[in-house]
């Protein structure tokens, strides 16, 4: 047993210790708290304007400079308000024995939107949304200068329109790449969300090739640039930049409840902009290209169907008699690996790399058929399996939003007609506001027999106020529409 004054001196010792031990734990702990909020202030208030960091090709992390892309894109995106007419009345799809008198009058609304000049001198891409059936087009600059804009195309299968004002040497966007684009890259969208002009907000590539369901048609092209850059309505039409300030998007869409950004916006790729644009500029209309087929994505389930030893390509469903496929010896059952080189794993990617050629191109398809892979040169066609370019006077791209063609005689035979012209394809326009369906056949307008396409156009310049359109559809069905004028 220790003595009473040894046990004193022993706890005496071990306190002097522990004394000694926390005074060591409290510096250090006082040293490293110290530090860490150091680096924390020095972070805050050391002027630096980094907001993040990227590693480059050497590995080194270094600053993604926003404001270059910002200065490269605010002055090239513009604001657009349109003005258009729509009738008071609740049936907004019909026209009453008012339109057809010219007594109504009809109220002026508007609405706003952004757009992107490409060139310039003065062309501006769009969405087709942001303009469709306006009736006044004005443009705003960055630097507040106004203009009235003339339409020169639109193409509601990718949301997309093309817009001319009479200017000179404007600032413009210089078009990237959307292919070199990947998920977790920084972009930059630029706009006029809610009417604040020239908003810049960033983001990153959340997923490429996204079809949202969203412009509601089977001809439509799908294949979204999504992102969480903050988008909102005016933003439509606006430019997504990468971080040197080049076009690689033109923004669409957001997912939403409410009508406004609750996490994901998603953008138009530019390679299939820059080809629209293209086309609108050169033809008035869009030369679509087609392979002929009917497509269905391939998943794990029919995958295990057919045997696959992984789960990539396209599924090629059906061949149509005499589209591009069907000449290049590509049957039902084959799977699309991919397209002049570049792989596709959805049909929303193969519907965007075959937009963006023309009828008359040749590209190279990978297929595999009987688990061995091949190449084909295709030549694609254009919706009539021919490599014929269309024209604005086929129908494609004029106020009543059709294409037209000459009724099939042995189509008129069954149907007993003796002269028509068919819809082969609706756009947004007099047609579509009147209620026309695809594949109708126009017989009569007014008093005039249809025979050709140009009877068509012919007979609706000759009228003002409104006029009866009669025909029949290809089941037997006949019937009669008011178009206002």
């Amino acid at each position: 047993m220790f003595k009473k004054n040894e046990l004193s001196k022993l706890l005496l010792v071990a306190f002097l210790s522990g004394m000694v031990s926390f005074a060591a734990l409290s510096l250090f702990q006082s040293h490293d708290l110290g530090r860490n909020y150091s680096l924390i202030d020095n972070a805050l208030t050391n002027g630096s304007s980094d907001v993040a960091l990227v590693s480059n090709i050497q590995g080194a992390n270094v600053p993604i400079d926003f404001r270059e892309a910002s200065s490269k894109s605010l002055h090239a995106v513009v604001y657009i308000e349109t003005e258009f007419t729509r009738k008071s009345s609740v049936y907004d799809d019909y026209y009453s024995i008012d339109d057809f008198f010219g007594r109504r009058s009809p109220s002026v609304l508007k609405a706003s939107g952004s757009g992107v000049i490409i060139s310039a001198d003065g062309y501006i891409i769009t969405n087709n949304h942001v303009v469709q059936e306006a009736d006044v087009i004005n443009i705003t600059l960055n630097d507040k200068r106004s203009y009235s804009a003339k339409l020169i195309g639109t193409d509601p299968t990718t949301d997309l329109a093309l817009l001319k004002i009479d200017e000179k040497d404007l600032e413009f966007v210089v078009f990237g790449n959307s292919d070199y684009l990947q998920v977790g890259d920084w972009v930059l969208a630029v706009g006029n969300p809610f009417n604040l002009t020239s908003t810049v907000t960033a983001g990153i590539v959340s997923a490429k090739a996204r079809n949202i369901n969203i412009l509601g048609s089977n001809a439509a092209i799908e294949s979204f640039i999504q992102t969480d850059a903050v988008v909102n309505p005016g933003n439509s039409g606006g430019a997504l930049v990468n971080t040197k300030g080049e076009l690689v998007g033109i923004n669409a869409a957001i997912a939403s409840r409410t009508g406004s950004y609750i996490g994901y916006s998603f953008a138009i790729p530019v390679n299939i902009a820059k080809k629209v644009a293209n086309d609108l500029k050169e033809f008035g209309t869009v030369q679509r290209a087609y392979l002929g087929i009917t497509i269905k994505e391939i998943n794990a389930k029919l995958a295990r169907e057919l045997q696959l030893d992984t789960i990539k390509g396209v599924y090629v469903e059906g061949i149509l008699d005499g589209g591009a496929a069907k000449k290049s010896n590509i049957e039902t059952g084959d799977i699309i690996y991919s397209i002049n080189g570049i792989d596709v794993n959805s049909p929303s990617e193969l519907l965007e790399k075959v937009g963006l050629h023309r009828p008359g191109d040749k590209i190279e398809i990978g297929v595999v058929k009987n688990k061995k892979l091949k190449y084909y040169d295709v030549v694609l066609a254009n919706k009539n399996g021919g490599t014929e370019l269309n024209s604005p006077s086929d129908g494609g791209n004029t106020i009543i939003g059709a294409k037209l063609q000459s009724v099939p005689s042995n189509l008129a035979t069954s149907l007993g007609v003796k002269n028509g012209v068919q819809i082969i394809e609706l756009q947004d326009g007099l047609f579509k506001s009147a209620g026309i369906r695809e594949g109708f056949i126009i017989t009569k307008i007014g008093p005039y027999e249809i025979q050709t396409p140009k009877d068509v156009e012919g007979a609706l310049a000759a009228k003002k106020g409104g006029i009866l359109i009669e025909g029949i559809y290809p089941n037997g069905i006949r019937a009669y529409y008011g178009v206002g004028l």
